[in-house]
C-alpha cells in the first residue's frame, strides 16, 4: 500500500534524491516549494512565514523535514512543521539533523529533535556527516577557478557521506518501523582528510586540484561573496571548527545496518560526479 509523503525540502540535494527513490517505489510524493505553484502534488509552504502550512499536510501519511541551508533559526524553521504533523497525526516522520546536533541541548537542531521526539510521533532522525556533494556544490568555486580546495580543515579526517545514501536511508525509515523513535548518525565507509580528496578528484579527472587551508576569515570573505549570508557563514566556520578539530572523523555501519548495502565511498563518489569539474 502506498503512502502520501511530503518531503519538505525535495528540490535540494538530499530531498531531490529521495523523491525520486519514494516515486520508484509507487509513494505518491508531495513536494514543496516557496513559490505559487499548480503543479501536481508540488504545494506551496513558506518556511520562514509559515503560508500554506496547514494545507501542505492535508492527506498526507508521512514526511520528511529538513531545514534549508542558509538559516541558523533551524528551530524555528522545523518547530511548526512538527507541530503540524503533531495536529494531523501523521503516520511517521523522519527528520534530518546534523552530526554533532545532540552535543548541546541549547542547539537549534538539538531543540528541534527534542521537539519531534517529545511530540507523540513515530519518528526518526537521522544526522548526517559532511556531504560529498560539497565538493560539487559549496566547494566548486575555487576547484574551478583555481583548481584548489578552499577549507580551513587542516589535517582532519572527516567521514563523508555521499548524499544520495542519506536518501537511501530516509527512504528505508519511511518504508518500515523497524528502527521507529532512534536517532542515527550517518557516516561514510572511509576517513579521509580534505588533502586525500583532493587527490582522488585529480586521479578522477585528469586535472590538477589540490587542498589549500585557508583561514575561517578567508572562508567568511569567500562565502558572503557568493551569496550567504555573514550569519550562515559564521555558523559555517563554527561547524568546521569542529571538523578541524577532529570530531567528524568516527566512522559507523548506520547505512549498511538501515538500507542492508555498504555506503558509497570517495572514489565512486568522485566518479559518478565527475562532469561538475571536467564539464
Amino acid at each position: 500500500m502506498s503512502n502520501t509523503v511530503l518531503v519538505v525540502g525535495s528540490s535540494g540535494t538530499v530531498g531531490s534524491e529521495l523523491v525520486a527513490l519514494l516515486k520508484a517505489r509507487g509513494d505518491v510524493v508531495r513536494t514543496t516549494t516557496s513559490k505559487i505553484t499548480s503543479r501536481i502534488n508540488e504545494v506551496h509552504l513558506n518556511l520562514l512565514t509559515g503560508e500554506g502550512l496547514k494545507a501542505a499536510f492535508e492527506g498526507v501519511d508521512q514526511a520528511f523535514f529538513l531545514s534549508p541551508a542558509g538559516y541558523t533559526n533551524q528551530d524555528e524553521i522545523l518547530l511548526p512543521l512538527i507541530e503540524q504533523a503533531k495536529q494531523q497525526q501523521i503516520k511517521k516522520v523522519v527528520l534530518m539533523s546534523a552530526y554533532g546536533a545532540n552535543a548541546s541541548e541549547d542547539l537549534p537542531l538539538r531543540k528541534a529533535e527534542i521537539a519531534l521526539e517529545n511530540s507523540g510521533l513515530t519518528y526518526n532522525i537521522i544526522r548526517p556527516n559532511w556531504f560529498y556533494q560539497n565538493f560539487n556544490s559549496y566547494w566548486i568555486a575555487g576547484i574551478l577557478s583555481a583548481g584548489k580546495i578552499l577549507v580551513p580543515a587542516g589535517n582532519a579526517k572527516t567521514s563523508f557521506i555521499d548524499a544520495r545514501d542519506i536518501a537511501a536511508v530516509a527512504a528505508a525509515l519511511l518504508a518500515n518501523d523497524d528502527f521507529k523513535n532512534q536517532a542515527f548518525d550517518l557516516t561514510g565507509p572511509e576517513s579521509v582528510t580534505h588533502e586525500e580528496v583532493a587527490q582522488v578528484l585529480s586521479e578522477v579527472t585528469g586535472k590538477s586540484i589540490s587542498y589549500q587551508d585557508i583561514t575561517p576569515e578567508e572562508l567568511k570573505t569567500n562565502l558572503t561573496s557568493a551569496g550567504l549570508s555573514v550569519a550562515y557563514a559564521d555558523f559555517l566556520n563554527v561547524i568546521l571548527g569542529y571538523l578541524h578539530a577532529g570530531y567528524n572523523a568516527q566512522l559507523n555501519q548506520n547505512v549498511q545496518i538501515i538500507t542492508g548495502r555498504s555506503a558509497t565511498g570517495l572514489r565512486k563518489y568522485a566518479e559518478d560526479y565527475k562532469s561538475a569539474w571536467v564539464g
